[in-house]
């Protein structure tokens, strides 16, 4: 199954009006092994029948079948370390001095793909504050691939998933066994609310949020995007909040309105 050069372009329209993630040329390869499992999930003859299809009914439901596998999913418990190492040592536990009185933190994990990085989160929370039914934490998780938001609600992970980056007492902690397979345990998983939010649009209503987990994710659009996105997430972030990027990602002579800082040995923006 091979993809074409007008099919490429095709796609990366697609993709771009719907999401707003930038595809080109260079990104043919990408697209074609996502289309090549697309198009063999379906029963479809190859590519070029898949893109027949979407051609023909370019808004209906295969739109979003293709835009959720041309969306990036790599993540994993604690990962890059470093950005973890800041929230658990230093931001929450001045966060849970400075909202003592409210008793409340939300945190907002946009791009969630299948979970790790929101249940990571909710462990160093839960080894922060425990069982303490005072606080009231809201977790929202967000993406704008369906499948990624269902496998973060169910919270159950492979062998190789919990082999990467979860440290084996939290395995411990917070796992079930089924099998092959790992499950979050009901006190994590209630933490999390899943939600489908596409940054390329206006964000829903949402609470204020302490923390925003926008990591890895800018990297994917233009800079007017990335303006946007940073805009909109100024919005709904408190005056005092955190913000988390990639270690590839800044906002630097993108947005003036936040201001970098260094927390350990990460990168946090905080609005100015």
């Amino acid at each position: 199954m091979s993809i074409s050069g007008s099919d490429v372009d095709f796609i990366s329209q697609v993709v771009r009006a719907r999401s707003a993630i930038v595809l080109d040329r260079s990104k043919e390869y990408l697209i074609e092994s996502r289309l090549v499992a697309l198009a063999r999930q379906r029963g479809d003859a190859d590519i070029a029948d898949l893109v027949r299809k979407l051609r023909s009914a370019p808004n209906g439901p295969l739109r979003d079948q293709v835009v959720e596998a041309m969306t990036t999913n790599e993540t994993s418990f604690f990962r890059d370390g470093h950005p973890f190492m800041a929230l658990s040592n230093t931001i929450l536990p001045e966060l849970l001095v400075q909202r003592g009185r409210e008793r409340s933190l939300n945190i907002w994990c946009a791009a969630c793909s299948s979970g790790q990085e929101p249940y990571t989160i909710a462990m160093l929370i839960q080894e922060l504050i425990g069982a303490d039914p005072s606080w009231r934490v809201r977790l929202v998780a967000t993406d704008i691939d369906t499948q990624m938001l269902k496998r973060t609600k169910e919270g159950v992970y492979n062998q190789f998933e919990v082999n990467r980056g979860l440290p084996a007492p939290l395995l411990v902690r917070y796992f079930a066994r089924h099998g092959m397979t790992y499950q979050v345990d009901a006190r994590l998983r209630s933490m999390i609310e899943t939600k489908f939010v596409n940054l390329s649009e206006p964000l829903p209503p949402m609470p204020q949020m302490d923390i925003v987990f926008l990591r890895n994710v800018l990297i994917y659009f233009d800079v007017d995007m990335k303006r946007q996105i940073l805009r909109e997430v100024k919005k709904v972030i408190r005056p005092d909040g955190y913000l988390f990027l990639g270690g590839a990602e800044t906002t630097m002579n993108i947005d003036d309105a936040w201001e970098r800082q260094t927390v350990g040995r990460a990168a946090v923006y905080r609005p100015r």
